[in-house]
């Protein structure tokens, strides 16, 4: 790795408040996660992309245990999926800009459409090089995240609606009787990381319908059911809007 490479990388690790892990094991792994596997290269950032998902999970359900100790065990899962989405990933690497830190071969450069999913990957194996460089510590980790997850919390208890739309959903249609929501969702491009490649639609008998977008499938019917719960709130439907409220630790 030459001085230019290695002066860029310590300039991250300054960013996110972790320059004192400064060792060469450490920027060797930070380097590996940040080329992407059309680079070519011997090593890239897969393994530690699949290390950083199961540390990603851990870290963050120990914020939520530590945090949030009397919140049902459901809604524990609930918040978690947000602090540990895809999008979440996509955000926070978006933050740090680390497309200027990424390696990439020629086929991904030419991909706008998946620089969200480029973003999402690259911060999730940064996650795995910290925790394998700082010696399998969780403690870095949450030093890093923690400021992020809490603004994460503060946003889906201000907002619920935004991020847990499918189960809202579920249960105003189950309350008025009309049974579950039916999601009907199509494939719209075959480009991977394209924000509009699924395209989902949410009726709720004939008394409500919407409609999403997403790079998933999953990611459109969330878009979906959140376009019908904001229409229904447009409109005065009383709809639970509960969200964790307990009062952090």
């Amino acid at each position: 790795m030459d001085s230019t490479r290695t002066n860029k990388l310590l300039e991250l690790l300054q960013t996110i408040g972790l320059q004192e892990l400064n060792s060469s094991k450490l920027l060797s792994l930070v380097d590996e996660a940040l080329i992407h596997v059309s680079a070519g290269r011997s090593k890239n950032f897969e393994r530690l992309e699949f290390l950083g998902d199961a540390v990603l999970r851990l870290a963050a359900t120990e914020f939520i245990d530590q945090q949030y100790p009397n919140l049902p065990v459901g809604r524990c899962s609930s918040l978690r999926a947000q602090l540990v989405s895809d999008r979440w990933l996509a955000q926070l690497g978006e933050q740090l800009q680390l497309e200027s830190f990424l390696v990439l071969g020629p086929k991904a450069l030419g991909d706008a459409a998946a620089q969200a999913t480029l973003q999402a990957d690259a911060t999730e194996a940064l996650i795995g090089a910290i925790y394998s460089g700082s010696g399998n510590n969780l403690e870095p980790i949450h030093h890093w995240l923690t400021p992020h997850w809490q603004q994460t919390t503060a946003d889906v208890l201000a907002r619920p609606h935004l991020f847990n739309g499918k189960t809202m959903l579920q249960e105003w249609s189950q309350a008025e009787g009309l049974g579950l929501p039916n999601y009907t969702t199509t494939e719209q491009s075959s480009r991977h990381g394209d924000p509009e490649r699924f395209k989902s639609r949410v009726e709720v008998g004939s008394r409500l319908s919407a409609n999403g977008f997403g790079r998933s499938r999953k990611e459109a019917e969330q878009n979906a059911a959140t376009e019908a719960v904001q229409r229904l709130q447009d409109v005065g439907s009383e709809i639970n809007s509960e969200s964790p409220n307990n009062t952090p630790h």
